[in-house]
């Protein structure tokens, strides 16, 4: 509606216009981070229907780079690690797709003793750092909430490599 309001006032007053426009844009972005962030409490139903490759395949198809996904695990992990993990490389895909300048992406998941392992990698410009408040620091405390670790190798000039070690659970029935 604010938009439409402005776009009225386009002619009269141009720059009380571009302030409506403004204040418009801000109005859009703080709606699409609430999205953002309800979406990233949904349960994908590709996720709970096939398991993590072909999650992973549906959320690599939507990166602006190609991306290789290999998921090697004989048996599925409890379902709220398995979203975690579809989380986190959801949101190393975006981060490349964002900042990362890459021409292509590898996801690698496979299962270490007690662990589930998860690497992202890119061949873009480096630099990723989880200090700073950043949405790495932000993925870090919450695989850290689960006795997850989050590994970021990111040198200047890249390539990038992050490695997420989640526990290894499994779902328990009563």
């Amino acid at each position: 509606m604010d938009l439409g309001l402005a776009k009225e006032k386009l002619k009269e007053d141009p720059r009380a216009a571009a302030h409506m426009v403004d204040e418009a844009h801000g109005e859009v972005k703080t709606a699409l981070q609430e999205l953002r962030d309800l979406a990233r409490g949904i349960h994908p139903a590709v996720l709970t229907d096939r398991g993590l490759d072909a999650a992973l395949s549906s959320v690599a198809s939507r990166c602006t780079v190609p991306v290789r996904v290999e998921v090697d695990l004989t048996e599925r992990p409890a379902p709220a690690i398995e979203g975690i993990a579809y989380f986190t490389v959801s949101e190393l895909l975006q981060n490349i797709s964002k900042h990362a300048r890459a021409t292509r992406a590898t996801v690698e998941v496979w299962r270490a003793e007690n662990r589930l392992m998860v690497q992202v990698e890119d061949n873009g410009v480096g630099g990723a750092d989880v200090s700073g408040g950043s949405g790495l620091a932000g993925l870090a405390e919450r695989l850290d909430a689960v006795d997850g670790i989050l590994v970021v190798d990111s040198p200047a000039g890249g390539p990038t490599r992050v490695t997420a070690e989640l526990p290894w659970r499994v779902e328990r029935t009563p």
